[in-house]
């Protein structure tokens, strides 16, 4: 089996030397993706001219502004759980990243991106034992397909709100590692006002987690059918080394060590995403601790990755069906960072490009749309499979047969099955959803690579060959 292993791997990188791929290009196409997932009041510079204000009357109970943020996905609500997820994965790869975002020439504009988020965050933390965990109602938004500018439900949108009698530590615990990591990013571009507003929200809301423990999905069960929490440890664990990496404050180290061992998270996870944050924490603190506890724990999940994994027979790594492409690219992103730390350096970082590679092309279609060859051109989204106004747009187009007509570029899509096969079909929302957890890890993955071999102008592809017998002898182990 280890021999077929290699005999997949290496036709997989002859096949992929034969082609070139611009990651600044897809870096920018996936910062338009985001664009065109924000709600609220529009920016004057709004570059994505099928979109125009929406959802402008979003408020909490107290009549609080919620206006802003991110669509979820290719419907209308505002889920901050998998929102969070995004935005940390963001940073992470904004912060340590870089010099792809400077390379592709699209600082600016990830700044934008983030900002949006951040800004957005911050409304929805009125106060330190607070934060509203959605707008607007799953069931009711899922029987609409039309434009969001069209909206003809509830208005204002139905909220839920975390308050101590309804805790959320899985909720809140992310958001601050989200605000944590974004505190970096803005404090490294030089706005440390802003920078300190996200710091002390990040650490109110870890407080708020630590003190009224308890899963979301148990304080509020309507959102068991769409993003079920399955543990909250996890979360307590991610806010924590997050505010450690942001203050340097050593409590926070007591507190990640503490967590560590309370929900027993020194385990090999199988998964990373918007729910799961074990293998996310442990590079993390392999990176900014160094402990050989984390060190070795990441090590062992990205060699699982690497030679273990299930595998399609074009060798993509395959951890779930319902976005297959997402899972792929959050571990991607996890082991080009465990590569950056020294561990299995050239290996990881040849796989992980390998990976990426599949989904912008190799196998002879791109899953990115807009970009490439043969992209998804039916992705399940609302707004742009609807035509330009005054037509009116209804759930006919979802079963339309044509493509899109506004091209949703640099959304990544669901992705392929277990053996390759992929169809491009706007009703199938498991293979063609798009969601802002889709794109977070696997942005990051470009922006790494474009650090690594993007010339400031393109991308110039490296010499595979090199790696190759370093990949081998570790697939034969």
């Amino acid at each position: 089996m280890k021999f077929l292993i290699c005999f997949q791997f290496i036709s997989l990188l002859i096949c992929a030397s034969a082609g070139d791929y611009d990651y600044a290009e897809v870096l920018e196409k996936s910062l338009l993706f985001y664009e065109a997932q924000r709600t609220g009041y529009l920016p004057d510079n709004n570059r994505i001219p099928w979109r125009g204000d929406s959802f402008v009357t979003d408020q909490g109970d107290e009549g609080e502004d919620l206006e802003g943020g991110y669509f979820d996905a290719g419907d209308h609500v505002k889920f901050q759980f998998p929102a969070a997820a995004a935005m940390t994965y963001l940073a992470w790869g904004m912060y340590d990243s870089v010099e792809g975002y400077q390379k592709a020439g699209q600082w600016e504009n990830a700044l934008s991106c983030l900002r949006w988020g951040m800004d957005y965050f911050i409304k929805i933390h009125p106060s330190p034992n607070v934060l509203y965990v959605q707008i607007g109602n799953g069931t009711e938004d899922h029987r609409f397909w039309g434009r969001p500018e069209d909206w003809n439900g509830s208005d204002p949108r139905p909220t839920l709100k975390a308050t101590p009698s309804k805790p959320a530590s899985d909720v809140a615990g992310e958001t601050s590692a989200s605000m944590s990591a974004a505190s970096m990013v803005f404090r490294f571009n030089g706005n440390t006002e802003y920078a300190d507003l996200l710091l002390m929200h990040a650490t109110q809301l870890y407080n708020f987690a630590v003190t009224y423990q308890g899963l979301y999905s148990d304080s509020f069960p309507e959102v068991r059918n769409f993003y079920n929490s399955r543990a909250y440890g996890d979360e307590l664990l991610w806010s924590a080394a997050w505010l450690y990496r942001a203050t340097g404050d050593l409590n926070y180290r007591q507190d990640y060590i503490k967590w560590w061992t309370e929900f027993e998270l020194n385990y090999r996870p199988t998964s990373a995403d918007w729910s799961s944050k074990v293998a996310q924490a442990q590079v993390l603190l392999a990176k900014i601790d160094g402990s050989a506890q984390f060190v070795n724990a990441t090590r062992e999940f990205c060699d699982w990755f690497i030679k273990d994994a299930p595998k399609t027979p074009k060798n993509l790594v395959f951890i779930s069906l319902w976005g297959s492409l997402r899972h792929n690219s959050n571990i991607v992103y996890l082991c080009l960072q465990a590569a950056n730390i020294g561990i299995n350096t050239d290996v990881y970082r040849a796989f992980a490009k390998s990976q990426i590679d599949y989904m912008l092309g190799d196998t002879g279609r791109s899953f990115v749309v807009g970009f490439g060859n043969n992209p998804p051109v039916r992705p399940h989204h609302r707004a742009a499979s609807c035509p330009d106004p005054p037509a009116i747009c209804d759930d006919t187009y979802l079963s339309s047969p044509d493509p899109s007509p506004q091209i949703l570029i640099g959304a990544l899509v669901g992705g392929p099955n277990i053996t390759d096969e992929y169809v491009d079909d706007r009703e199938d929302y498991v293979q063609n959803e798009v969601t802002l957890d889709y794109n977070a890890g696997y942005q990051s993955s470009i922006a790494e690579l474009c650090k690594l071999y993007c010339s400031g102008t393109g991308f110039v592809r490296p010499i595979y060959f090199m790696y190759l017998i370093l990949i081998v002898v570790s697939l034969l182990k």
